[in-house]
């Protein structure tokens, strides 16, 4: 059975889209605070689409591109927080990264891990 795209999942439902063993979801519900599904009677879970889209986020960056869990929740954390930072900073900044730039978060959130652990080697040589 195919879900409309706003339907609420169960973690089955979910753990079978993604190819995710649900004890895995139910891991990554501990270790990413963003990820909080409903829990109706009995403790069963349902996924909002929100949830739905941070699940598949989380899934591309640890299996897909090779983050780790500290690294998936820095980028995770920095996502929410740049929309707030956006609204104070001047129009005019340099820094800022084009509005339509999805890919370009990810480069350099990457790019960061990359430098962290580089620093990281480097202080433990």
């Amino acid at each position: 059975m195919i879900k409309e795209q706003g339907a609420f999942r169960t973690i089955g439902e979910l753990s079978k889209e993604l190819r995710i063993k649900p004890h895995i979801l139910r891991y990554w519900e501990d270790q990413f605070a963003m990820l909080t599904p409903l829990k109706r009677a009995g403790a069963r879970r349902h996924y909002r689409p929100d949830d739905v889209a941070t699940v598949k986020l989380i899934n591309r960056l640890l299996n897909e591109e090779g983050y780790t869990i500290k690294g998936a929740r820095k980028f995770l954390a920095s996502r929410r927080e740049r929309p707030a930072m956006a609204e104070n900073e001047p129009q005019t900044s340099a820094l800022r990264l084009p509005e339509n730039a999805q890919d370009d978060g990810l480069i350099l959130a990457e790019l960061k891990t990359i430098r962290d652990r580089l620093s990281h080697a480097l202080d433990e040589a």
